[in-house]
């Protein structure tokens, strides 16, 4: 109270009284108390808490009305007050919100001034009337605020925000699956736009990720490793001695599982092929003879014995000098690059084939060079990769020799 020598407000009179009651206690032994009386102290002091919530969110709206930070050249109330009380600035202006809040909703405001209602409690009872349909009829509004107001006596904040969601179906039922259904589409649309993954190779045979999903897919994942992590398939693939609960490590290897087992031939075409991994390995070491790495046409290495592991079990597509006897040319028998032969292609070019271009073989076009309409075969001594735009490019030179 250093700002004037004497309180003439009532409530900084109040205020000031606190404080010194509050300092009188501060060496206050409180061992002799006995049980009783420590709960009914230890739920007063609660409701007391929550009695100068209001307070203070009251005091900090009309500070804000009238500007105390301007006379401080403070941009705003709450800044000066952020700085004056040494709180965070967020904190600083949720308390004056608060307050222009409660100004609103007099109703959870005289709770909250009682102790009836806890702070916690009294903004999520805000939220939740604030989210209600803005064309719904005043009185519904006024009784879903009382119906929050008496629930607070028995359920936590937590508990309410979840009783707020289905506050329609008790103020109006006829209007609460419609409204329900408008707020999870809104929801859903808007977890669609936050869906993010990111993954990261360290380098070490590793790579580390984080993913944001909506609901749904997060869902369908869950029991899609669940199922992959269960001890009944856990004990069938890795033997007996598994325990229960399904823990990070073994989701984590019900993830690669469930990647492993999904089929190539089921995902999108990318330029034509299959989203197939394709590794380069010699016959040498696919036969055991040699121990060679492995080469994915992403770039990574792996060990020569995944390589033979997955090529016998036909997850991967191993280039391997004619492996599986594949035609790769077909002369002028047709027009398209086969499969196979955008694989070999993809191998053999390791991208598009323009100068300075760093395009991945995944994404480019299979180009006739010289062209299919002058006489070009579909072979692949007469085809090479080019990315769209300087596939673009060359039938742009190609149409221009023409007419010249």
């Amino acid at each position: 109270m250093t700002a004037q020598t004497t309180p003439r407000h009532q409530v900084t009179v109040a205020t000031a009284r606190m404080r010194d009651l509050a300092t009188g206690l501060a060496s206050a032994s409180v061992w002799s108390m006995d049980p009783v009386e420590t709960a009914t102290t230890l739920v007063e002091l609660t409701r007391l808490e929550a009695q100068v919530a209001e307070l203070k969110a009251r005091v900090a709206m009309h500070a804000d009305e009238i500007e105390v930070g301007d006379t401080a050249g403070a941009t705003s109330t709450a800044n000066w007050l952020a700085h004056a009380t040494k709180q965070t600035r967020p904190a600083a202006h949720r308390a004056v919100r608060f307050g222009y809040q409660l100004d609103t909703h007099p109703m959870v405001r005289e709770a909250l001034a009682a102790g009836q209602v806890l702070a916690d409690q009294a903004h999520v009872i805000i939220d939740a009337v604030t989210k209600l349909p803005d064309d719904l009829d005043p009185d519904l509004v006024t009784r879903a605020e009382t119906h929050l107001v008496e629930q607070a006596q028995d359920h936590d904040a937590r508990a309410l925000r979840i009783l707020g969601r289905r506050l329609l179906d008790v103020i109006d039922p006829a209007a609460a699956d419609a409204h329900e259904a408008r707020l999870l589409e809104k929801e859903e649309q808007e977890a669609a736009k936050a869906c993010r993954l990111t993954m990261v190779d360290d380098g070490h045979g590793k790579v580390h990720g984080r993913f944001t999903l909506p609901t749904l897919a997060g869902a369908r994942l869950k029991k899609m490793l669940l199922a992959l992590a269960a001890p009944k398939h856990q004990a069938a693939t890795h033997g007996p001695g598994v325990e229960r609960r399904p823990g990070p490590e073994r989701m984590g290897r019900a993830f690669a599982e469930l990647i492993d087992r999904i089929p190539a031939a089921v995902l999108p075409q990318v330029g034509g092929t299959d989203a197939t991994i394709v590794v380069t390995l010699s016959y040498e070491s696919l036969i055991g003879q040699i121990e060679q790495a492995g080469i994915l046409d992403t770039g990574e290495h792996i060990s020569p014995g995944a390589a033979r592991r997955l090529a016998c079990t036909a997850r991967i597509i191993p280039a391997v000098l004619g492996s599986q006897s594949e035609v790769l040319d077909l002369g002028r028998s047709r027009r398209f690059h086969s499969k196979a032969q955008r694989i070999a292609l993809a191998h053999r070019d390791g991208g598009c084939t323009a100068q300075g271009c760093d395009w991945p073989p995944g994404l480019c076009h299979a180009h006739h060079d010289p062209p299919w309409s002058q006489g070009g075969t579909t072979n692949l001594d007469h085809a090479r990769l080019l990315c769209p735009r300087h596939h673009a490019i060359a039938h742009r030179q190609i149409e221009f020799h023409l007419r010249t």
